[in-house]
């Protein structure tokens, strides 16, 4: 007796999900705040990745974005957007990272527009990096009073070295689409206008390519690259839980809910 599919994964309010042709593909969706991360999508895509593994009818993972953005990072628009982020934003973020480097199976970040805090982290932690000239990466983290996580003080690290790794994450400064190419942090390239067509065609090769050897090639690599990231991923919960208490970062995210820069006094 031939057992039946498993169900596609669930989508819900700004994550659309399509299961095809052995294509998993999770598009963040609320472009009217650049496709911030919300607890739910957060939660609702380190489930779906979780559960990857033990699915036969998929052999790729696409992860991208609506609209202008990629994914602009945790959502911390509103007032009360201090008091909603904690360490629980933190364990789900984490899952995402663990389940992206884990799943065995490949997974491509087609990175459409800006890759901003988290959503920068998520994307680097793909096993191939497809940017549009447009796009941009942007560890934003010290703008409110944070430091970067995602398992980004690991990944960007390992792709570009430690002084443009300091670069990036201590002056907040966005690296272009070229710059990211040229420094190594993304393994393709192209114009807006070739961009689709270069991230189907990478993702059929994929999904059509060894299963069993491109699952071992991505073990084998990320062990010889990756070694620190789980050690990262503590440091940083660790790191941010203190800073969620401060003084710091409740002025950083008023500033930015009141479009001001903010006045950081180290308490």
């Amino acid at each position: 007796m031939t057992e039946s599919p498993s169900p596609a994964p669930a989508a819900v309010p700004g994550l659309l999900v399509d299961l095809a042709d052995g294509v998993l593909r999770l598009t963040f969706d609320r472009p009217e705040v650049f496709n911030a991360l919300s607890g739910e999508v957060a939660l609702a895509l380190a489930d779906i990745l979780e559960g990857v593994p033990a699915r036969d009818d998929v052999r790729v993972v696409v992860l991208t974005g609506t609209g202008m953005a990629f994914n602009a990072g945790a959502d911390i628009s509103g007032e009360d957007a201090h008091e909603k982020f904690d360490v629980r934003a933190m364990d789900v973020t984490n899952r995402i990272i663990r389940a992206i480097v884990a799943c065995d199976r490949p997974v491509l970040a087609a990175v459409n527009g800006i890759a901003a805090g988290v959503g920068c982290g998520i994307a680097l932690a793909a096993d191939i990096v497809v940017t549009a000239s447009s796009a941009s990466f942007l560890l934003a983290f010290a703008r409110i009073g944070f430091m970067p996580d995602g398992g980004t003080s690991a990944t960007v690290a390992a792709a570009i070295g430690r002084a443009r790794a300091m670069r990036m994450a201590l002056l907040a400064e966005p690296l272009s689409a070229q710059e990211a190419y040229d420094a190594g942090l993304v393994t393709h390239l192209a114009s807006d206008e070739e961009f689709p067509a270069l991230v189907e065609t990478l993702v059929r090769r994929l999904a059509s390519g060894p299963p069993l050897a491109l699952a071992a090639t991505k073990k084998a690599v990320n062990a010889a690259t990756l070694l620190p990231l789980e050690d990262a991923l503590e440091r940083e919960r660790t790191g941010q839980v203190v800073l969620m208490r401060t003084a710091d970062v409740a002025e950083g995210m008023r500033a930015f809910s009141e479009r001001r820069k903010p006045v950081f006094r180290g308490e």
